[in-house]
């Protein structure tokens, strides 16, 4: 099994809006747009299976000190194979690298992010750019049962 992580170009979009269809589809991953994902291309990191991309997520800069891990996904196929774990870890090292200090990440997957040393934070600590920005266009807006957890390098 040959695995590549790399930073996806703009031509990638269109599989990965394919490979996280799904999960926008159940309100799991809030919908980008094409254009969207086409300005914030650079905050990606993706990751090839055999040559085909296999999962990927964005490191979201809010301010110098805020980022967050958000749009993580993984094929049903590659799951359990830690590929998400090295994805957060490849956005936690590039987070350390840029100077931020701390990474946020709004989830229904609490053990997956504790397991990498994330802390739960209540949700009204998020920044309220953050809400009105994306928490308000999800399917789940108001009722959000999602975990607010943070990582401080």
């Amino acid at each position: 099994m040959a695995v590549e992580f790399f930073k996806p170009l703009v031509s990638d979009i269109k599989a990965m809006q394919e490979l996280v269809k799904d999960e926008v589809e159940t309100g799991t991953i809030l919908l980008r747009t094409e254009d969207e994902m086409a300005t914030t291309i650079r905050s990606y990191t993706a990751v090839n299976v055999d040559g085909v991309m296999a999962g990927f997520c964005a490191l979201h800069i809010h301010s110098p000190k805020l980022a967050e891990i958000r749009s993580l996904v993984v094929s049903g196929e590659h799951r359990g194979q830690k590929l998400g774990k090295y994805l957060v870890e490849h956005c936690l090292t590039e987070a350390k690298r840029l100077g931020l200090k701390e990474i946020l990440s709004l989830t229904y997957q609490r053990k997956f992010f504790e397991e990498l040393n994330f802390v739960e934070i209540p949700k009204e600590s998020l920044p309220e750019h953050k809400i009105w920005a994306d928490c308000i266009r999800c399917k789940h807006f108001p009722v959000c049962d999602e975990i607010a957890l943070l990582y401080k390098l």
